[in-house]
């Protein structure tokens, strides 16, 4: 029997028809044709699966799609479209800057892990603008990298951290304080 679910992905209203119990993982790859979150281990243990939901990683192969249910949805795919709303930006990015600094420091290499490492450093970002190495080390721990690339991940999100981090002096911020 088919289910009609509205879901929430990258700030977009998709209709799914999955069952409840269907892990949300093959929800956004087979039903709704993502190719951000990726299957690895099928226990939550690897992170290859990861996603934002209302801002907060989740590995998507062991969360049920009723778990979701009107909760936002961020993906890979989805994830410079949040930067942008989320630092107020006129213009969405094409790349969240962890992409851009995974780049430069040449972490990616097979790109498996590609997509777990990213989600959880821009969360680890969005709380914490400007993470210690420990704080780093902290959040990424249980992000399994096959190729082994750790030291360039970690000095990615160092480098990603100066363009994440809250600009004083803003417009955005001004507005703030003479409208509180």
């Amino acid at each position: 029997m088919a289910n009609d679910i509205q879901l929430r992905v990258n700030d977009a209203m998709r209709p799914v028809t999955s069952a409840p119990d269907t892990p949300l993982l093959y929800v956004l790859t087979d039903e709704l044709g993502l190719q951000g979150p990726r299957f690895g281990c099928g226990l939550g243990q690897c992170g290859c699966c990861s996603v934002l939901v209302d801002g907060v990683e989740v590995r998507s192969c062991i969360t049920p799609l009723s778990r979701v249910a009107g909760k936002s949805v961020t993906t890979l795919e989805g994830l410079p479209a949040y930067y942008g709303t989320r630092m107020k930006l006129a213009e969405a990015p094409a790349l969240h800057p962890l992409q851009e600094a995974l780049i430069a420091e040449q972490a990616v290499q097979c790109g498996y892990c590609y997509n777990g490492q990213i989600i959880k450093g821009a969360e680890l970002l969005f709380k914490t603008p400007q993470p210690t190495e420990a704080q780093i080390r902290g959040a990424m721990n249980g992000h399994i990298c096959r190729c082994g690339t750790y030291p360039r991940i970690l000095a990615a999100i160092q480098r990603a951290s100066t363009a994440t981090a809250p600009r004083p002096n803003t417009a955005s911020t001004a507005d703030e304080v003479n409208h509180a």
